[in-house]
């Protein structure tokens, strides 16, 4: 989309805030990466290798996308040739679409991981079942990107408003324009956001349900207090704590998709009305759906960083190059005060 019509002022007050989400996307992303290969405990849970595999796709939209949309909106010109045009627009849709299918991976492994017994979780998500979902959220977006986009079969039917809007006569100025048909808008939208919206949406519900059911649980156990028996405790105190924990992570990933669909839903809203309103959606409004949608990419490392402990403690030990003060404490040494705050893993660790 053309950014004709931005002042100086206005290019400088949009270079300084694009440079900070790029900024912010590329180190945010490199250190939830980071963190997950250096910290043992992080690489046990199944879900952060999905979490992994995200981040890499944020940080290749940071790295491969936002800067050449950057630099032809502040340009007002693209200068890199048709060609190298429809592998950005290809890679903006590939990874996006990859972002996305991601997430409802991980919906669907928080859902057998809460909603079902822990033995039908290990049948499911099995190291072959994680990679084939891993290699089906990169493949899958190829056939919606690369392959229709250079075939050129988006814009089958407006070559001629294509062209017509990729050269601006009053500016000499060339653009990267991506317009879609009816039938490319809807096929894209739908498998790119919608399904796979639809399907963490129900997945999100059933989770939501159950966590509901495991607060009910949790508060029976605490009024039941401890019983007579030593030996039954520690399996309440266990389910207790396993079932808050799980609680935890299914509204951490909560909110995170619902960032996700607040940053991307306008983006694909529009991508379905515009063609069948004669393309008159104004191009600035495309420019700040889309740079609305490049925002979640740098936004998921923070909310890892605060709504997840185990994530905040990984990022401080990175940050602060591996102070003693933020590691797990050792569970047989018996240097440690064995007290509340210490068997739980919470102010004792990062005080």
């Amino acid at each position: 989309s053309s950014s004709e019509g931005f002042g100086v002022a206005e290019k400088i007050v949009l270079l300084t805030f694009i440079s900070a989400v790029i900024l912010m996307a590329i180190l945010g992303n490199l250190l939830v990466m980071v963190a997950v290969c250096r910290d043992r405990q992080l690489r046990k849970i199944k879900t952060n290798y999905f979490i992994v595999s995200l981040a890499f796709a944020d940080l290749l939209v940071s790295v491969l996308v936002m800067p050449f949309g950057a630099i032809e909106l502040v340009q007002d010109n693209w200068i890199y040739g048709e060609m190298f045009c429809l592998v950005r627009t290809s890679l903006d849709v590939l990874l996006t679409t990859a972002s996305i299918l991601h997430l409802c991976c991980i919906s669907l492994d928080r859902y057998y991981a809460i909603c079902c017994q822990p033995l039908v979780y290990r049948n499911k998500m099995t190291p072959l079942r994680i990679a084939v979902m891993l290699g089906g959220c990169w493949v899958i977006p190829t056939f919606i990107s690369f392959l229709p986009i250079m075939q050129g079969w988006n814009s089958i039917g407006i070559i001629d408003l294509i062209q017509q809007r990729q050269f601006n006569k009053a500016s000499n100025s060339t653009y990267c324009i991506f317009m879609v048909n009816k039938p490319y808008a809807i096929t894209c939208s739908v498998v790119a956001f919608y399904i796979p919206f639809l399907l963490m949406v129900l997945a999100y519900y059933r989770i939501y349900v159950t966590a509901r059911e495991h607060a009910r649980q949790i508060q029976v156990l605490q009024r039941a207090g401890a019983p007579s028996d030593g030996r039954q405790h520690q399996p309440d105190q266990h389910s207790t704590h396993r079932m808050k924990t799980e609680t935890k992570a299914a509204k951490t990933l909560c909110i995170i998709m619902g960032c996700f669909c607040l940053c991307w839903a306008p983006f694909f809203i529009t991508n379905i009305v515009d063609p069948f309103i004669n393309y008159t959606v104004p191009g600035k409004l495309w420019t700040a759906f889309l740079w609305l949608g490049y925002i979640n990419s740098g936004l998921n490392p923070f909310l890892y960083a605060f709504l997840n402990k185990s994530f905040r403690r990984a990022f401080l030990i990175i940050l602060c190059c591996g102070d003693e003060r933020y590691r797990r404490p050792s569970i047989l040494g018996q240097t440690v005060p064995c007290s509340t705050t210490t068997i739980n893993g919470s102010t004792h660790v990062l005080r």
